[in-house]
């Protein structure tokens, strides 16, 4: 039995395992084995049991994941999420919005521009652009929405358009602030100076509205296809605009381009020109009225 024994080590074949039952000869499988003392089921489970199957996603997720799903905290908006900006006015109740601009005075109208949130414009501004000018002014010359320069310093037209619209101005015998009022449709920069979408248009019109209202112009001179779009409600060329007498609200409307546009087509100079001697004519066959009650005084 030595001789085997060895025989079996040297293959790896020991130690032998002796079968103490075999089953199905009557032989009663082993017990399990006695529970350790411990504490009840009830315990290990919390307040209250749940199945194993409902337990599980919570139990074996991350820490972070599980603090997460118990009281979910505040994230931060991504990149791409807007910021959020109360409205002035609720967005549900525009006509609201618009009866309150119309009854704001004058001196009321540049503070309330700053202080509006009704599109999104607002959440990229530096600065409002209400328009500069005097008050009464005979001559209103309105532009489509501030550029990068007048985002920095508050006031329309002061870059190199400004420059040819004050050279178009003088051609007239006019001037910046004599007699001569200037705004844009829209009082605040578009980002990358694109074309303001209708939403932003519809949110600032009541702006100029109540400012051609205090203005009393003789006259408007709507520079680009932007400001005749919004002021004359139609989606017309510019091409088909120009050379006639529109109205807005009762007072003459030319229409002719805008500044920034003749910088980039410099043989359309004449046409606007020609626009221009149009509504000095126009100016000409409308002198004040004898008696007219006079503007607001910008004191």
């Amino acid at each position: 039995m030595a001789a085997r024994d060895d025989i079996l080590r040297e293959l790896h074949l020991l130690p032998r395992w002796t079968l103490r039952s075999r089953p199905g000869l009557g032989a009663a499988p082993p017990a399990p084995p006695a529970p350790t003392a411990g504490p009840a089921p009830d315990a290990m489970a919390g307040p209250a049991a749940a199945p194993v199957a409902e337990l599980a996603p919570a139990a074996f997720a991350p820490h972070a994941a599980r603090v997460e799903a118990a009281a979910p905290a505040a994230v931060a908006p991504g990149p791409d999420a807007a910021p959020h900006a109360e409205p002035s006015t609720p967005p549900s109740d525009p006509a609201a919005r618009r009866a309150r601009i119309a009854a704001l005075a004058w001196t009321d109208i540049a503070a309330d521009v700053a202080a509006c949130t009704a599109c999104g414009l607002c959440r990229t501004r530096q600065r409002t652009v209400p328009g500069v000018g005097a008050v009464p002014a005979d001559w209103l010359f309105v532009g489509e929405a501030p550029g990068a320069d007048e985002d920095v310093k508050g006031e329309p037209f002061v870059g190199q358009a400004g420059r040819l619209l004050d050279n178009m101005l003088a051609a007239l015998g006019l001037a910046r602030g004599s007699g001569v009022y200037i705004a844009n449709v829209v009082k605040c920069r578009p980002p990358g100076n694109r074309t303001p979408e209708p939403p932003e248009v519809a949110a600032c019109l009541p702006y100029l509205d109540r400012q051609i209202e205090l203005l009393r112009p003789r006259l408007i001179v709507a520079l680009g296809k932007s400001a005749a779009t919004a002021l004359l409600d139609t989606d017309a060329t510019i091409a088909s605009l120009r050379g006639r007498i529109h109205r807005y609200r009762d007072v003459p409307l030319v229409v002719t381009y805008h500044p920034a546009y003749l910088l980039r087509s410099l043989p359309d100079k004449a046409k606007a020109w020609e626009d221009l001697l149009l509504a000095r004519r126009t100016m000409a066959q409308h002198p004040v009225a004898s008696g007219a009650e006079p503007g607001p005084n910008p004191a």
